[in-house]
This record gives C-alpha cells, structure tokens and sequence, in this order.
C-alpha cells in the first residue's frame, strides 16, 4: 500500500546558522558602522554648533549632569581611570561575548537580539551622518569640561585624542556624538541579559551596566545627557523595526536560495516508479508471478496446470 505521512510529523525545512556565515555578516555591519563614522565627518564648525545647542536645551530643561560628574571624574584618579578603561573597552568586549552566547543558546533568540541590534546601529549611523556633534571634551574650556581620556592617557593604551590607540585618533570620528552608541549597546546587553540571564545577578547586571555606561560617557566628557537619551530611543526604534527587518530578510533569502527541501516529507517522487506494484513477493523468489500461480493453484484444485489438456476420468 502506498506510505501515508502521519499528521503532524512533517519536516519543516528551517535555516540553519551556521557561525561561518553569521561571523562575516556581523563583521560587514561593524565595518560599514566604522566606516561610515570615519567618512562622515561633516563640518567641524557645525559639529560645534550642534553641540553648543544641546548643552543650550539642557539648560532650558534644567538638566546638567555632565558638568559634576566630569569634575567627580577629573578630581578622583580612582574613580576617572577605571572609567576611562569602561568606556575604551567594555564596548567592544560584551557585546560581542552576548552574541556568541546567544548563538551558541537558541536560533530564534539570537536572530532576533541580532537582528535588533543591527538596526539600530545602522539608525546610529544615519544619526551621524545627518547631525555631527562635536563631544563635551572637544569643546573650549570656557564650557567647563575636561577630557578625561587626555587626563588620563598615560594609564592606558588610548592617545590623547580620542578612545582609539595611540596614532589611530585620526581614524576615528570624533564627532559622532548624538545618539550614543555605547549607551544604546549597553542597553541592548542589559536587555538581554535580564531577560535570559534567569538569575538574580543576571537582573542585577542588565539594569546596572547600561546605568553605568551612561554616567561614564558622561562622567568622561565624551556625551551629553541627551545623547545618551538619543541613545535609548535608537534602540527603541531599532526593537521596533526589527521584526519587520527580519522578515525582508526571510524573503529576500527564500526568493535567492533554491527550494529544494520543500515538500520532502510526505510527498511521492514520480520519478521512481514502484517495482513491486500489484505483485506479492516472499524471500527467496525470482518472479514475482510465481507466488501468483501458487495462490491461484490453492485456490482452484480442480483445474489442471495445464490448460491445453482434458483431465482424465477417474477410474470406475
């Protein structure tokens, strides 16, 4: 009889990640994002002026929590120095750890976390492009603020100029301020971390890294209030988009690749026609006619083997 699939148990072809092509797509996003910075520099002129305004606007709002955590920073070695580490390094370390990890702990979860936080590091981007800001640190000394990470330099691998190595300041672009990316990356590892972490500390640290971040880039000259708040809303924009992204993605890839694994479970090749179609066959035979003459002998007794032939009559 011919197979039947049992309801429910068809294969459902699913797109497995693989990290070696997972590994150069998130390379490819982070090297657009770097690029991007380094190209788009704008007017330094403007840049400063974009600053000024938002310092301008914070003081309308009566907001101002740059100015004594920068002197908390400046005046206190113990506390500047490690700040200094924070944001020159924490950035390009846990992000990507949580990546890997999420990658290594579901398929669904790490499209998704990925998913949303290239997104909205490509909103950051056009963040840039669109509204160079020149950092606190960059501006004259008549605004109050001193760069932490020239104060400091001696104690770590950074130059003066800038978070990047020594020499390498020229390669970065220092007035991609507005949004805050180091907030809205911290933000995104909190949120992951609080919600698949499942353990206290795990809470502990999602709510306590990002909070941290944000006085740090604060504390250290490099972003304003309202970046950091620009920060948090890329991010909300980026979580909002990215099931829409994710699914161009899924359609983009299912028209690209060939359908080969639709329809294998459950469905009958053609091609390869049954051999033993209408026949019953037993070990041992080479025809599959022969079990049909003996089924047929069985059955009918009184007919002889040879059809050409009378039978005899009995004797009397």
């Amino acid at each position: 009889m011919p197979q039947t699939e049992t309801p429910g148990t068809e294969v459902v072809p699913r797109h497995r990640l693989r990290w070696w092509t997972e590994l150069p797509l998130i390379l490819l996003v982070y090297g657009c994002y770097s690029i991007g910075r380094i190209l788009v520099r704008g007017d330094i002129s403007s840049a400063v002026d974009h600053g000024l305004a938002i310092l301008h606007v914070e003081q309308a709002l009566h907001l101002n929590a740059e100015h004594p955590l920068n002197r908390l920073f400046t005046r206190e070695a113990w506390l500047g120095i490690p700040a200094d580490f924070w944001y020159a390094s924490l950035h390009y370390l846990i992000t990507p750890a949580l990546l890997v990890w999420l990658f290594r702990s579901g398929a669904e979860r790490y499209r998704a976390a990925r998913t949303w936080l290239m997104t909205s590091t490509f909103i950051g981007l056009i963040g840039f492009t669109l509204l160079p800001t020149c950092p606190p640190r960059l501006l004259s000394a008549g605004q109050g603020f001193v760069d932490t990470m020239a104060q400091y330099s001696s104690y770590g691998w950074w130059g003066a100029d800038a978070s990047a190595p020594r020499g390498m300041g020229g390669m970065t672009n220092q007035y991609a301020a507005m949004p805050s990316l180091h907030v809205g990356w911290a933000l995104w590892c909190g949120v992951v971390v609080w919600r698949y972490g499942g353990t206290r500390l795990a809470k502990v640290f999602g709510v306590g890294y990002p909070l941290v971040t944000a006085l740090v880039v604060m504390g250290t000259a490099n972003h304003y209030f309202l970046d950091t708040v620009a920060g948090v809303a890329v991010m909300g924009l980026g979580l909002l988009l990215a099931p829409r992204v994710m699914r161009v993605i899924d359609l983009l890839r299912a028209r690209l690749s060939p359908r080969t694994a639709t329809g294998r479970a459950g469905t009958v090749h053609m091609g390869s026609p049954v051999v033993s179609g209408g026949c019953q066959t037993s070990a041992g035979e080479r025809f599959p006619r022969q079990r049909e003459s003996r089924l047929g002998a069985a059955a009918e007794p009184d007919v002889s083997p040879d059809a050409g032939e009378e039978a005899p009559a009995p004797a009397h």
